[in-house]
C-alpha cells in the first residue's frame, strides 16, 4: 500500500480526516510513513508534527482520539481522506472541527460558525 502513495519532498502526505457519521472535515494534518504505518495498525490516527518534528497520536493529551473507520487515496495517490469516529472534538482550540470561522465572500471577515466542546486551557495548560 505504502507504496502507491505519492509522499511529498519531506516525505509527506497530507492527511484530510473526515467525520464518518457527518461528512464533515473536522482537520487536515501530515503524516510520514511511520504514521500511517502506526495508523492501520492501531486503528488511530497518527501524525508527523512540522513543529515539533515528532509522530504523534491525535488526542494523547486531550484523550479525544479517532477512530480510524475507513483511509482513502486519492486519485493522484497524493492526500489521504480517513473517515473517523471523533471522540470529543477534534481542534485544539475547543471546537468540535478545526474549520469553525466562515468567510465571508465580500465582507473578508470570519464568523465563528461552531461551538466549543471543552476549555482548552484544562487540557493543554495544566
Amino acid at each position: 500500500m505504502l507504496k502507491k502513495i505519492k509522499f511529498g519532498r519531506q516525505g509527506l502526505v497530507p492527511a484530510i480526516i473526515q467525520d464518518e457519521k457527518t461528512g464533515r472535515v473536522l482537520m487536515l494534518a501530515y503524516m510520514n510513513s511511520a504514521a500511517l504505518k502506526k495508523t492501520m495498525q492501531t486503528g488511530k490516527t497518527y501524525f508527523w508534527s512540522r513543529s515539533r518534528k515528532k509522530l504523534w497520536m491525535k488526542g494523547e493529551i486531550s484523550g479525544h482520539t479517532q477512530s480510524v473507520r475507513q483511509v482513502f487515496l486519492d486519485c493522484d495517490s497524493d492526500t489521504l481522506l480517513i473517515e473517523v469516529r471523533q471522540k470529543e472534538a477534534a481542534c485544539h482550540t475547543g471546537f468540535y472541527s478545526c474549520f469553525y470561522r466562515k468567510i465571508n465572500s465580500k465582507t473578508g471577515k470570519t464568523k465563528t460558525i461552531g461551538k466549543k466542546i471543552f476549555n482548552p486551557q484544562k487540557i493543554y495548560h495544566k
